[in-house]
């Protein structure tokens, strides 16, 4: 811990905490060993309850990665195949209805099956979004608590691009995902990821909590004032009720190390191996390659990003060595200047050599 590159990365965490209002934890593991850990801010501005290790973060599209996982496991519980076509596997009203024949359940998961996006985010195509917290002006946030509530938003649009021919991050293929696997499997989404997912990689503090429970232990996410000087507000109008399969599960920083560790083996869950897990099958965007759960650097390391109106998430995973790096924020990516920049240098102390 007193290395000077964790001191220079707490040092800078907390200069963003005094000067641009940063709240978080940075967590930096490898293996069991804890090499970093420091807490910033407030989960609860409101009461002034500090961040703690325990402290559970909204994670926006990081928990992609669990309805992926739930996914490959309801493969290998016979439940699905990778190859099955969606029309094949959802009845009519639980698909949209301009879906082409030909996309399959791995078109969706490798962000290939050309389907349009309900919060677009490619500023070049038509229906882009630049405030995703606006989607939910016309579709109350407290009805969406299941894929089904989304689904028309994106339900008559029509594809971008045929399947298998491009990589179009899509939040509406993951949702469409988490409609598949409670088809399959018979269970709600929530529950269904929570048993099957979370629990057996020992992720025992997270879960898909709604925003109108009451829970211990879980950050208030927050969006900056509307007027200079007045009160921060919460994001609870700018994301739905409860969880779905593009994001919303609630999770610890050492839970997320436990994920990934959960990755690198090959019995944690039904047919899911590190090769199926971790091993790049598409392009993504430039410079990475995506797997069927994470997105693939170059130099190895493999992860998720996440972000939604005061939620800012990141974790990343180096197999080779089972370092994994976190950062969990209840505040949002633009709205602190820098945090960018706290990312890099975390990564950088993480990652180095030796």
């Amino acid at each position: 811990m007193s290395e000077p590159r964790w001191q220079a990365l707490a040092e800078q965490a907390t200069r963003l905490e005094r000067d641009e209002g940063f709240s978080g934890i940075l967590r930096v593991a490898r293996g069991e060993e804890v090499l970093h850990e420091s807490c910033h801010g407030l989960a609860n501005r409101a009461d002034g309850i500090p961040v703690h290790p325990g402290t559970r973060f909204a994670t926006a599209s990081l928990s992609k990665m669990f309805t992926a996982v739930a996914v490959l496991d309801a493969a290998g519980r016979g439940e699905v195949g990778l190859t099955d076509r969606v029309v094949d596997v959802l009845p009519p009203h639980r698909r949209p209805v301009t879906l082409r024949e030909d996309v399959t359940v791995e078109h969706l998961l490798l962000h290939t099956s050309g389907i349009a996006d309900y919060a677009e985010e490619d500023e070049d195509l038509p229906g882009y979004v630049a405030d995703y917290g606006s989607i939910w002006a016309d579709l109350p946030v407290y009805r969406v608590r299941d894929g089904l509530d989304v689904l028309p938003l994106f339900a008559d649009l029509p594809p971008v691009c045929p399947p298998g021919t491009a990589y179009h991050y899509s939040n509406a293929g993951y949702v469409l995902l988490g409609i598949v696997l409670t088809e399959v499997c018979g269970l709600p989404f929530a529950e269904a990821v929570t048993s099957r997912v979370l629990r057996p990689a020992g992720m025992t503090g997270s879960g898909y909590l709604a925003m109108n429970e009451v829970h211990p232990d879980v950050a208030t996410g927050y969006l900056p004032p509307l007027l200079p000087g007045g009160p921060a507000r919460t994001n609870i109008y700018s994301v739905p009720a409860l969880g779905i399969g593009d994001g919303g599960a609630f999770v610890t920083a050492g839970d997320v190390a436990r994920f990934f560790a959960a990755l690198a083996q090959a019995w944690v869950w039904r047919g899911v191996t590190p090769e199926l897990a971790l091993t790049p099958r598409a392009p993504g965007w430039p410079g990475f390659g995506t797997s069927y759960v994470v997105v693939v650097r170059d130099d190895g390391v493999v992860g998720k990003a996440g972000g939604d109106p005061g939620v800012a998430t990141i974790g990343r995973f180096r197999p080779s060595d089972g370092t994994t790096a976190v950062l969990l924020a209840n505040v949002g990516w633009e709205d602190v200047p820098g945090l960018g920049d706290l990312v890099d240098a975390m990564d950088a102390a993480a990652f180095a050599a030796g």
